[in-house]
């Protein structure tokens, strides 16, 4: 028997949502629930529904949160209190009280929580970690990202940090597989806005591991890029175009090597090699994975709720380091 899910909240994301659940196999996609008027009467053939509980008597299996983060709390209580395993979007909350909250409440209900931090599921990324277990660079030394693109109009509600920087605090975690100890950062509020739109921040992995995170609203063309450096080489990931490549260290005291290169270049080159990988959609990897959680109860494959706190914990120290530091 399928599983029946929903959507609530239909903006860019929640019409991507949309589209996968409709498409999922052992899912039966019922609809979706978002109070505007603008909105319409129906997506992917399924109706929207204004009215929250007429919405939730639809009898859901699970939901996917895909509204502004400001009602994920109140929205994720409601699912909760149906007993409604949810998959809410990134970030989970818009303050760690909430989300630890959220977290609790779903772990005291023995449902399923997962949060969307879509970035685990590229695989370019996943091919990263894979290898990165398997010993092929060894040691991680630092994890380098930059996030960089123009001012979406879409965010109203939460600034650069919790909506691009959270994708990096968690793929750094969780492709390293260790923790933030230590944070700094410096931002600017460059648009006018309430929130920050621009962050440079560094910290420090439970392992010794450094990280360093670009990220800006106010870039006019976008990147998205994470480099690994470690003993033996580094692996750099574009996660736009879901490539990865290896470059190796070469042999050091390669007694042919110019010698006035040799002076400048520290660690010689090796080869480099561009992987071929299986390009699935992340977002259909990322619901293949919450279906597979809600039918198994095994959650090793999802982002979880205590994941997606700490994520929103590190992103509300970047910001309080931010405004720390700003000129007066």
């Amino acid at each position: 028997m399928a599983l029946r899910a929903g959507v609530l909240g239909l903006g860019v994301m929640g019409r991507h949502h949309s589209r996968v659940l409709n498409n999922l196999e052992g899912v039966d996609f019922l609809g979706v629930y978002d109070p505007a008027d603008a909105v319409g009467s129906t997506i992917e053939g399924k109706p929207i529904v204004k009215n929250l509980e007429k919405f939730l008597d639809m009898g859901f299996d699970y939901c996917v949160v895909a509204a502004p983060t400001i009602y994920h709390l109140d929205i994720g209580k409601a699912l909760a209190e149906r007993g409604i395993h949810a998959l809410i979007e990134k970030p989970v909350a818009s303050t760690t009280e909430a989300a630890t909250e959220l977290r609790d409440l779903f772990a005291a209900s023995n449902l399923i929580g997962g949060v969307g931090h879509i970035e685990r599921y590229n695989p370019a990324l996943q091919s990263a970690r894979v290898r990165i277990e398997d010993g092929l660079i060894g040691e991680i030394y630092q994890i380098a990202t930059r996030r960089q693109g123009p001012f979406p109009g879409r965010i109203a509600d939460v600034g650069v940090i919790k909506d691009l920087a959270s994708h990096d605090i968690d793929l750094t975690a969780w492709v390293s597989q260790q923790k933030y100890v230590s944070v700094n950062a410096r931002t600017a509020h460059q648009s006018g806005r309430e929130f920050e739109d621009m962050l440079i921040a560094v910290g420090t992995l439970s392992n010794g591991t450094i990280a360093s995170h670009t990220v800006n609203w106010l870039t006019p063309f976008k990147e998205r890029t994470t480099v690994i450096t470690g003993e033996k080489g580094a692996l750099v990931v574009d996660t736009l175009t879901a490539d990865l490549t290896h470059f190796k260290n070469g042999v050091a005291g390669d007694s042919s090597a110019w010698s006035g290169v040799a002076t400048f270049r520290g660690v010689s080159e090796g080869d480099v090699t561009r992987f071929a990988l299986d390009k699935k959609e992340p977002l259909l990897a990322e619901h293949e994975a919450f279906r597979d959680a809600v039918l198994t109860g095994d959650v090793t494959a999802i982002v979880t709720l205590d994941e997606g706190t700490n994520v929103v914990r590190i992103a509300e120290e970047l910001a309080l380091d931010g405004l720390e530091h700003r000129l007066s």
